[in-house]
């Protein structure tokens, strides 16, 4: 097989042609600054409005909550910063989880150098948060829980709702990073009680360097970036018109081919998982079997090592990761996986396929087929593996 297999959508996903169409009138022919008065701009401005409205409709929201960014970073950025500052007089403790995204753990490092108090909450072997550590961890100065709707590396969905419910009973604010979840799972902030949502365009098959930040009405954070009075006066800049666009036209592509999508790529999913538990012994899958991302399948492989096994898969035309691609050139171990209890050994040897809506079953077969041919090269190959087979002391997964 020679065409290029792309099963690395986490870290970010093709721009379909579809968006990029609805796109490119935006560079060239209507490239007026929204914020002018002449209504070749002000068309441009009704344009966002309508991307607003269509965003707010996925979420059942309202379209004044919504706020373009420029992608899930920045708006982890500014609901944790700018609730800290806003709230901070009522307390200084935060509630997150141990495998949250980097742009939430640094941030909260950051805060945390400014007097704040942070609670990492453990998670348990699958990756989901115990809801009675989370009860037992707020205080009366706890102004938010922040947990993500979905991990980025080992697929798990969180128990969104019931977390929700929880901080409402407290009256504590409630973010999650959405940026995995949003346009894959049905999402209802008002149902599950979401006081703020960080979502990317480029995490479902629209353009990078776009996002939003949801923000329930009467939540008083403030402006994160500062300058002139777009947003409605919270977040400053000259709109990116093309992004906004193409984040519109990829959340409403994926918004209509949600639940079609889902049952395929589960059922791709599932193949793929059970063809290497089968046929890769000393394996393990990460991540909830079922309570998971519809594309997401991660893998550890005893004696194994990581960054090999993605060289190898990279010759074979296949594109895979080890984890977070923010955190690719690390030589650490995932933070997740350590979360989940993997020891470090183990941990190295893991291996994240995520699926598109592109991917075929002669694909996945090809995949597996190859990795299965991988795995036994890189264990003939090593010592650890031969002192196991030996009769070694197993270094159970």
């Amino acid at each position: 097989m020679e065409q290029l297999i792309y099963l690395d959508n986490a870290a970010t996903t093709r721009t379909d042609p579809r968006v990029v169409e609805e796109m490119l009138p935006y560079f060239t022919e209507k490239y007026g600054n929204p914020s002018s008065v002449y209504s070749f701009a002000a068309a441009n401005k009704e344009d966002i409005t309508k991307v607003r409205a269509e965003l707010a409709g996925i979420l059942g929201a309202r379209p004044e909550e919504i706020y373009f960014t420029a992608g899930g970073t920045e708006s982890d950025n500014w609901a944790l910063k700018a609730t800290a500052d806003a709230y901070g007089h009522k307390g200084k403790h935060i509630i997150t989880t141990k495998i949250e995204h980097h742009a939430i753990l640094h941030t909260c490092e950051y805060l945390e150098k400014k007097g704040f108090e942070v609670t990492y909450l453990d998670v348990d072997e699958n990756g989901i948060v115990d809801l009675n550590q989370l009860k037992a961890s707020i205080r009366p100065d706890t102004i938010l829980i922040s947990v993500m709707f979905a991990n980025n590396e080992i697929g798990t969905l969180e128990p969104i709702e019931e977390i929700g419910r929880l901080a409402k009973e407290k009256g504590i604010l409630f973010h999650t990073d959405a940026v995995q979840a949003f346009g894959h799972v049905p999402i209802d902030v008002d149902q599950m009680g979401i006081d703020m949502l960080s979502a990317s365009g480029h995490k479902l098959s629209g353009p990078k360097g776009i996002g939003f930040l949801y923000i329930r009405k009467g939540v008083k954070i403030r402006s994160f970036i500062h300058g002139g009075a777009q947003e409605r006066k919270r977040r400053a800049g000259t709109e990116n018109v093309p992004g906004i666009i193409g984040l519109g036209a990829a959340a409403r592509l994926c918004a209509a081919s949600m639940e079609q999508r889902a049952k395929r790529e589960s059922a791709l999913r599932d193949h793929l998982i059970d063809r290497v538990l089968k046929e890769i012994p000393y394996t393990r899958l990460n991540g909830h079997r079922t309570k998971r991302l519809p594309n997401n399948a991660n893998f550890s492989f005893q004696f194994i090592e990581g960054e090999s096994m993605l060289i190898m898969l990279d010759m074979a035309g296949i594109c895979a990761s080890s984890g977070s691609a923010c955190t690719s050139g690390s030589l650490d171990p995932s933070h997740v996986l350590l979360a989940i209890g993997l020891p470090h050994e183990i941990a190295h040897g893991s291996l994240r396929l995520t699926l598109g809506e592109d991917t075929t079953l002669e694909q996945i077969d090809y995949v597996a087929d190859k990795l299965k041919e991988i795995v036994e090269k890189l264990r003939s190959m090593s010592p650890l593996y031969e002192d196991f087979i030996n009769g070694g002391k197993e270094n159970k997964a």
